[in-house]
């Protein structure tokens, strides 16, 4: 079976914004009007849901999440959802959506990363259908570094296309910018140098495969369920084997080490023939760093694993889209990952 790709979006088509996870704060409203304005520049049409309350954990109750999400799922004129960012709680949707439903539906681009690869994942192993791990809605209006890609320009292209990207070298070290007293912020601050890690050892790095992944903290709470059938996924639609990547958020490096021991254990990394992680500012704890909690729970695999990859919560960000056939390169002289929409 093949993967599915929503069609490429055009002036004129609508984009969704509602918040499955967390909602937006009062105070950061105005960030949520500037990245909503800046999809509008773009040409599109923006419909933000009920579904934005930033007061608590989450923006509304699940069973209302669950019936907004699936609206716009299944709205033909919905042609793309990006959240405003993640949160904590996406995972108490996953048993109120309807699979059999997301499996007939026209595909809609689903946009987002961290407690979004809780339903991105799943939709593309479950349906098919690609789903693009990258910058949220909030992120939306920085300029992005030479290299890489915005999620707009990966929604609007065809079924077919490749696209590379290439690491900037540079990524931020020193906390988020306040979006609540510079609500208009379209620079990044990146204060610090630094390309790719191989960590399994040395040597060019040259691999191929389906790309498919997240967030380790929000998806460890799928691993070993029938949402995050990573063999399934790789039997049925990766005859080519699979390039995994996964990023971390907060966690310190001996829960990191837990969390990939058990999604290995569960099979989230059968077939594959590379691993990518992100950069991440978690901490690493006492005995352990986090190269070093990588190497510990996936060094086994025997395959190549590249950290510092531009994947994760430490800007600036590298869309990946799930599904896509990818090839990664990673030497002396050059890092980039070339996906293809096919």
């Amino acid at each position: 079976m093949s993967v599915r790709y929503p069609s490429p979006l055009r002036p004129g088509d609508r984009v969704g914004v509602t918040s499955p996870s967390s909602g937006v704060p009062e105070a950061l409203r105005a960030r949520l009007e500037v990245a909503v304005g800046d999809v509008r520049a773009r040409g599109y049409e923006v419909v933000v849901g009920r579904c934005m309350d930033g007061s608590g954990h989450v923006s509304a109750s699940a069973a209302e999440r669950a019936d907004e999400l699936m609206a716009m799922l299944t709205d033909p004129a919905v042609k793309a959802i990006v959240p405003p960012w993640g949160g904590e709680m996406a995972i108490d949707l996953i048993p109120l959506l309807d699979w059999d439903r997301l499996r007939a539906a026209e595909p809609t681009w689903v946009v987002g990363y961290s407690d979004m690869s809780t339903l991105i994942t799943p939709l593309t192993l479950l349906t098919g259908t690609a789903t693009l791990h990258g910058n949220n809605l909030m992120d939306t209006p920085y300029r992005v570094p030479e290299g890489l890609l915005s999620w707009f320009d990966v929604v609007a292209a065809p079924p077919g296309r490749s696209f590379t990207q290439t690491p900037p070298g540079r990524h931020r070290t020193v906390g988020y910018d306040d979006f609540a007293a510079f609500p208009d912020v379209r620079e990044y601050t990146l204060d610090a140098e630094g390309g790719w890690t191989r960590l399994d050892g040395e040597g060019d790095v040259e691999a191929e495969g389906r790309l498919i992944g997240g967030c380790v903290e929000t998806l460890c709470g799928l691993a070993g369920t029938p949402y995050l059938d990573v063999p399934a996924f790789a039997r049925d639609r990766a005859n080519e084997g699979l390039l995994v990547y996964v990023e971390v958020c907060d966690s310190d490096a001996l829960t990191v080490c837990r969390h990939l021991h058990g999604m290995r254990l569960a099979g989230f990394f059968e077939g594959a023939n590379a691993v990518l992680v992100g950069r991440t500012g978690a901490p690493d704890s006492p005995s352990l760093t986090q190269h070093e909690a990588v190497l510990d729970a996936l060094g086994s695999l025997g395959v190549p694993v590249v950290a510092d990859v531009e994947c994760g919560h430490v800007p600036p960000y590298m869309p990946i889209v799930n599904g896509a056939y990818g090839r990664v390169v990673h030497s002396a002289g050059r890092s980039a990952l070339t996906q293809t929409l096919r």
